[in-house]
């Protein structure tokens, strides 16, 4: 069991995991307010707001740290999986659960034609989710994908009770593979994103990089493109 200043540093807001922040507070309250006061009740709330209720798209600015701020995440109502892991992050720690996050390198990921085509890869390094220190212990929750999104790509939606790990399955609804976890990063207490942009530097080239920031700039941040209407693919 971990002493509460050892997990202090899990229930302190950032700069970007501003847990603090009016908007952030304001929602967990809403999600929780059926929870009681049982903490992993008040997890398993969360999760669902934000897994269903923050869209998901791979097409999100990733370069700067306020493009991970919860409260921007929260107001802009889409992300992709780091973003949509911020703000988890940041409401589970506005109700006083320590959270931090996990990063690894997977392959296989939810993944369209034109997605694949446009990273250049089927590795998706960096991806990020939650862990809740719930009934004394780390609990992994991922809230990537929504339930829709899901059923689209014929994968069951990732559901979270609070006891046992929520982590992609390997296997979609036909059988095919859906998703290998390739290379695990770690625990962070807070979004290193200097670390994500780095390994996308290397991973996708500089050039590659370089162009979805120009194209991000040139479109004021906004999404450059819509993944719910692109071609599965089926592996």
């Amino acid at each position: 069991m971990l002493t509460h200043n050892e997990l202090q540093q899990y229930l302190t807001p950032t700069a970007i995991i501003d847990s603090d922040h009016q908007q952030v507070a304001a929602y967990a309250r809403e999600h929780i307010r059926d929870a009681g006061d049982d903490p992993i009740s008040k997890a398993v709330a969360l999760y669902y707001a934000v897994r269903d209720k923050i869209w998901y798209t791979p097409y999100y600015p990733f370069y700067l740290p306020e493009h991970y701020r919860a409260s921007n995440v929260l107001q802009s109502g889409k992300g992709y999986c780091v973003s949509k892991a911020s703000l988890l992050c940041a409401l589970g720690r506005a109700c006083d659960i320590p959270s931090r996050f996990g990063f690894a390198d997977v392959k296989n990921h939810l993944a369209t034609r034109q997605l694949l085509d446009y990273m250049g890869s089927d590795l998706f390094v960096y991806h990020g989710f939650v862990e809740f220190y719930l009934d004394n212990k780390w609990v992994k929750a991922t809230p990537a994908f929504n339930a829709s999104l899901c059923r689209r790509h014929q994968v069951v939606p990732l559901e979270f009770n609070g006891h046992e790990d929520s982590v992609f399955q390997a296997y979609n609804e036909d059988q095919q593979r859906f998703m290998e976890y390739i290379n695990d990063h770690g625990v962070f207490d807070d979004i290193p994103v200097d670390a994500i942009v780095t390994a996308w530097r290397k991973t996708y080239t500089d050039a590659r990089v370089d162009k979805w920031i120009r194209q991000f700039d040139e479109n004021n941040g906004r999404p450059i493109r819509n993944f719910a209407k692109e071609d599965v693919v089926r592996t």
